[in-house]
């Protein structure tokens, strides 16, 4: 086994002890977060039903917008927090359960879930 394959299977232990424990649902629902290596994704889901309720990432359109071409990976990790705590408001959700994927709770992590509670969201 190389260092990225046991990386990877770190992870994936890390992911699902923090899984284990956290539910979200419909009251409550599961907000989770993905990092990819230039990019962030967000989710708010319901477990009972198995469904997606809302999304935002750093590659939707309407997110790109408010990008300046200096942008960190944190910056862009804010303006996502921020959105994804808009569309939850505008579909009555203020109460979620943060779900940090198995990542640290630091830099890009931290910088939406920051974003996400000072635009309203409650974890």
């Amino acid at each position: 086994m190389n260092k990225y394959e046991l990386k990877k299977k770190k992870h994936q232990r890390r992911k699902m002890s923090v899984r284990n424990k956290i539910v979200g649902t419909p009251e409550r629902p599961r907000m989770t977060v993905y990092r990819s290596l230039n990019n962030i994704f967000v989710q708010i889901i319901d477990d009972e039903e198995g469904r997606t309720l809302l999304s935002a990432s750093s590659i939707d359109k309407e997110i790109r917008g408010q990008i300046s071409s200096s942008a960190t990976k944190s910056d862009l990790s804010k303006i996502v927090g921020k959105s994804i705590a808009q569309r939850a408001i505008d579909k009555n959700i203020t109460k979620v359960v943060f779900d940090r994927n198995g990542y640290n709770y630091h830099g890009r992590v931290k910088a939406l879930a920051e974003a996400a509670r000072e635009n309203g969201l409650n974890f």
